[in-house]
């Protein structure tokens, strides 16, 4: 067989986007560790986010036009799927993201989804009622994903929150920090424990936070990877890190 045709046989892995928060410092490493054990390559285009606060000036970073401009350069390489890989709609309304995955899809053709839509999805999976709320964000960012988790159906047990509003600094929170936040919420023992941020290290403890506190922990960074492998029809769709 010729060259060429080697080539021609070669059959590629899928191919995830994802759309990132331009301060986000955690999702590009977490997809290098997991690729390899992975069908699929993840692609990474990022839309500018600097602060996470409710004034008018740090909401208007998720624009729509924004977030679907970012995620159609991805289309460039020939991505399977889009996933929106911030948490944007935890505090802006779960309509946020629908609108998204909606217009993006209708414009490409490309299949889309978030993290905030593929949390939801897991949580009616396991039938969860409750949940318990781990975040780096202020306290009104905090209250305002609790009220919008609330009008979804689902009411907050216990949340813990550390109360930055810079994004890059997400990053610098110790995981240890953070597994005990988780560990703090579980003693309400909600059905499902949500560490809301993609751009916090979470996904190293959260399979043996679920270990030992016998609750499932669901870290937003990984859960946005599984998204995409979902969306690609690319194994594995859950991910141990």
């Amino acid at each position: 067989m010729t060259p060429a045709g080697r080539i021609l046989q070669y059959r590629s892995p899928k191919r995830v986007g994802i759309v990132l928060p331009s301060s986000n410092s955690v999702l590009e490493p977490l997809a290098v560790c997991v690729a390899p054990r992975s069908e699929a390559t993840f692609h990474f285009s990022r839309l500018g986010v600097i602060d996470i606060t409710l004034d008018s000036a740090s909401l208007a970073q998720f624009t729509l036009a924004g977030q679907v401009a970012a995620g159609v350069l991805l289309c460039d390489a020939e991505v399977d799927c889009v996933v929106w890989g911030g948490t944007s709609a935890s505090w802006l309304g779960v309509d946020h993201d629908l609108e998204f995955c909606r217009f993006f899809t209708k414009k490409t053709g490309v299949p889309a989804g978030s993290c905030v839509l593929e949390i939801n999805r897991f949580m009616a999976d396991i039938s969860a009622k409750t949940f318990g709320l781990v975040s780096p964000y202020t306290t009104d960012v905090q209250q305002k994903i609790i009220d919008n988790y609330q009008s979804l159906g689902f009411s907050c047990l216990g949340e813990r929150h550390h109360g930055g509003a810079l994004s890059n600094d997400y990053a610098m929170i110790e995981p240890a920090l953070t597994a005990q936040m988780v560990r703090d919420v579980a003693k309400h023992a909600p059905d499902v424990i949500l560490i809301m941020c993609t751009n916090m290290f979470g996904a190293t403890i959260a399979a043996p936070l679920t270990q030992e506190i016998g609750i499932p922990v669901i870290d937003s960074a990984a859960i946005t990877l599984e998204a995409g492998l979902r969306l690609a029809k690319a194994k594995p769709q859950r991910l141990t890190v």
